[in-house]
C-alpha cells in the first residue's frame, strides 16, 4: 500500500514539474506551479526531502524568471530604438494582450495575446506619443515581441533550473 502511494504520489509531482513547464511555454506563471509541486512534496514526505535552503533557492529562482520576463519585452523594445516609455508601454501591452488573449483560446491565445499586447503598446506609444514614423514605430513593436519571446525562454531556463536545483537537493 505504500509503495502504491509512493507510485502516485511521484506521479502527481512529475505531472507538477510537466505541467509548470508547459505553462512556462506559454508565458504563463509556471515557475510557481513547480515550486509549489516542490513544496507540497517536502511536506508530504515529513521534511525529509528538498531542503529548507533549496526551498529558499528555488523561490529565489521564481522571482528571478518573473523579473527576467518582465523586464525582457521592455528591453526588445528599447534595443529596437524605443525609449523608457515603449518599454513601459510594452510590458503593459503584454499583460493587457495576455489577458485579453485567455478567453479567446487557453494558453495559446495567452501567448499569442502577450506577444501581439508587447508589439502593440510599444509601437502605439512610439507613433502616438514619440511622434516617430510608422516603419520606426514598427520596428520597435517588434523589438517589443522579439524580446518577450526571450522573456518567455529566460522563464523557462528558470524552470529548467528549478527542476536542476530539485533534482540534485532530493
Amino acid at each position: 500500500m505504500a509503495f502504491a502511494l509512493s507510485i502516485i504520489g511521484w506521479t502527481f509531482f512529475g505531472l507538477g514539474i510537466t505541467v509548470g513547464l508547459a505553462l512556462d511555454l506559454v508565458g504563463l506563471f509556471g515557475n510557481w506551479v513547480i515550486l509549489g509541486t516542490i513544496a507540497v512534496a517536502w511536506a508530504v514526505t515529513g521534511f525529509e526531502h528538498f531542503g529548507l535552503w533549496p526551498m529558499i533557492f528555488l523561490l529565489v529562482l521564481g522571482v528571478l524568471g518573473e523579473v527576467l520576463e518582465m523586464l525582457a519585452a521592455g528591453y526588445g523594445a528599447s534595443r529596437f530604438g524605443g525609449g523608457r516609455g515603449a518599454a513601459i508601454s510594452s510590458l503593459v501591452g503584454c499583460i493587457a494582450g495576455a489577458i485579453m488573449g485567455t478567453p479567446w483560446f487557453p494558453l495559446l491565445g495567452t501567448l499569442a495575446g502577450a506577444f501581439l499586447g508587447a508589439f502593440s503598446g510599444a509601437m502605439l506609444f512610439e507613433l502616438l506619443i514619440a511622434n516617430k514614423t510608422p516603419g520606426a514605430s514598427i520596428r520597435t513593436g517588434i523589438g517589443a515581441a522579439l524580446g518577450r519571446l526571450g522573456g518567455m525562454f529566460a522563464k523557462l531556463a528558470v524552470g529548467l533550473a528549478m527542476l536542476c536545483v530539485a533534482v540534485f537537493s532530493y
